[in-house]
């Protein structure tokens, strides 16, 4: 059975590509991606500290330093967070001067979040520590790129089949 063609979303593989090894915990893309996950959390963790961050504080202030103003839901989807999980996350930061929420003017249903001039100035100090990343990784800039996008290209094939 050939194992290198792209399987399209949603195809079945033959039961008979599987076999016993293939319950093995190292053998799993779901492990990989999920200890990868951690070990990349506990590299940030000691940088971000030093900003009194966590690491989904600091995704949120990424995304507001791409776009400020923006909606919760539109954060939401940018980070893949439901607003249960979004909303702690912001009020922290919120509660610690980084941005603030209000309700939106035309729609009140809708929730604005800016970030303040402390949220902004962060930014600055934040700005390292893509490099020390960098560093950890142990790969190059091209193919931690490469990688990147490989990711984001898997990303999107597994959403393509959820429900």
């Amino acid at each position: 059975m050939e194992t290198n063609k792209l399987q399209q979303p949603g195809e079945k593989l033959p039961s008979d590509t599987f076999g016993a090894e293939s319950l093995l915990l190292d053998n799993q893309l779901c492990f990989a991606l999920y200890s990868a996950s951690l070990t990349m959390t506990k590299i940030y963790k000691p940088l971000l500290q030093e900003l009194g961050l966590t690491y989904p504080q600091y995704l949120v202030l990424l995304t507001l330093w791409e776009r400020d103003d923006v909606t919760v839901s539109t954060l939401g989807e940018r980070l893949f967070l439901d607003s249960g999980t979004l909303t702690p996350l912001l009020k922290r930061l919120e509660a610690g001067g980084l941005l603030r929420r209000q309700r939106a003017v035309k729609d009140e249903r809708q929730v604005i979040v800016s970030l303040t001039d402390a949220g902004r100035k962060l930014r600055q100090q934040a700005q390292a520590i893509p490099q020390e990343i960098s560093c950890s990784v142990g790969c190059s800039l091209d193919e931690v790129r490469a990688l990147t996008k490989e990711l984001h290209r898997l990303r999107a094939a597994m959403a393509s089949n959820i429900g």
